[in-house]
């Protein structure tokens, strides 16, 4: 064999295997940790990286959002960090949406995990980081004041985009609904007793632009949230963890993308909307055993046809605008809320 095609099927053959998916990798130096990779993670960042925040409510995966997110990440290398399942996302965004030279997945099993070296040096260098569903206490558990959280934390700071959704979108906001206590709190247990051992609020997690007094929420109208936003708002003030919180309430398969201005739109399916919530400025008095008492919530609801600024908070175009009246944990709202679109039942198991 002549000594040039030698050469050129040496790299004939890495090219090729460049492109194909990595089995999974248990590493055998820390518990629990497993990654996957497809695609060319050697390849030029084919187009400009710009900052922007992918919020999704959970459910199916909506492709425009996708299309938008690789389109700020220049269509070039994302991390995908989970603490449950595998590879079924990576290979649906890099065979069916496309549009990226590469995609790595890391599935946490431990806390240990967040100190790898590997997947730490990913996350640096990836253009795009995205966090699946699962269980947002996972992820409070195992990277919360670890070298992990400063890596997404810096990431931001490089005008990197990052998304997340459902548990993956619970945990962006200056606090967050941890879920600690391993039940998936509902809107009537929180408004019967909204200082409840159940109403798990971690607060500082990560710093994300334009989040910094937001608590979110997913699967929105589906699973019946509004009242349990509202009273994480109530508990946020209540508690000195934000002073004038905002809630950002996302339905399932509808997507939040914020630019790095703060300007945003909603994309969603099937009718998703995206809520907002404010607090009247009086304070609630909450007690402990004592179901919640407050009057003037504001709710306003975007669609794709508003237009959204985050800071300060301006929607042109809502879809909706209501004001919701708690008395003794009995939530009205006028005028009534829309009823849901005709959703068939999703077939996801993301987020509490």
């Amino acid at each position: 064999m002549r000594p040039t095609f030698a050469v050129l099927l040496i790299v004939l053959v890495s090219c090729a295997c460049a492109a194909m998916p990595v089995a999974a990798q248990d590493r055998a130096d820390l518990p629990r940790l497993r990654h996957f990779v497809i695609g060319d993670t050697a390849a030029k960042t084919p187009g400009r990286v710009s900052p922007g925040l992918l919020l999704m409510g959970g459910s199916e995966w909506t492709e425009a959002a996708f299309d938008w997110f690789a389109s700020h990440a220049g269509n070039g290398h994302l991390v995908i960090l989970r603490a449950s399942g595998g590879e079924d996302l990576q290979k649906r965004w890099f065979e069916r949406f496309g549009g990226v030279a590469s995609v790595q997945t890391f599935v946490f099993g431990a806390r240990e995990a967040a100190g790898d070296a590997v997947m730490l040096a990913a996350v640096a260098k990836a253009d795009g980081v995205f966090i699946a569903g699962g269980d947002q206490s996972r992820y409070i558990r195992y990277w919360k004041d670890t070298p992990l959280e400063s890596a997404l934390d810096a990431h931001v700071k490089n005008r990197k985009p990052l998304g997340g959704t459902s548990a993956g979108l619970a945990i962006l906001g200056h606090v967050a609904y941890g879920a600690l206590d391993g039940t998936s709190m509902t809107s009537a247990r929180a408004l019967a007793d909204p200082l409840g051992d159940g109403v798990t609020l971690d607060e500082g997690f990560l710093a994300m632009p334009f989040l910094g007094s937001v608590v979110t929420d997913t699967h929105f109208a589906r699973r019946d949230r509004l009242g349990r936003l509202i009273v994480f708002l109530a508990r946020a003030r209540h508690d000195g963890l934000i002073d004038e919180p905002l809630g950002i309430g996302v339905d399932e398969s509808t997507v939040l993308c914020v630019e790095g201005d703060g300007r945003a739109r909603v994309i969603g399916a099937n009718g998703g909307r995206v809520w907002f919530l404010q607090l009247p400025r009086r304070e609630a008095a909450l007690r402990a055993g004592t179901p919640l008492d407050l009057a003037g919530v504001r709710i306003r609801v975007a669609d794709e046809g508003s237009r959204i600024r985050l800071r300060p908070l301006s929607i042109r175009k809502p879809a909706f605008e209501a004001v919701a009246t708690i008395r003794a944990g009995v939530m009205t709202v006028e005028p009534p809320l829309p009823p849901l679109p005709p959703l068939p039942p999703p077939p996801n198991r993301e987020s509490r």
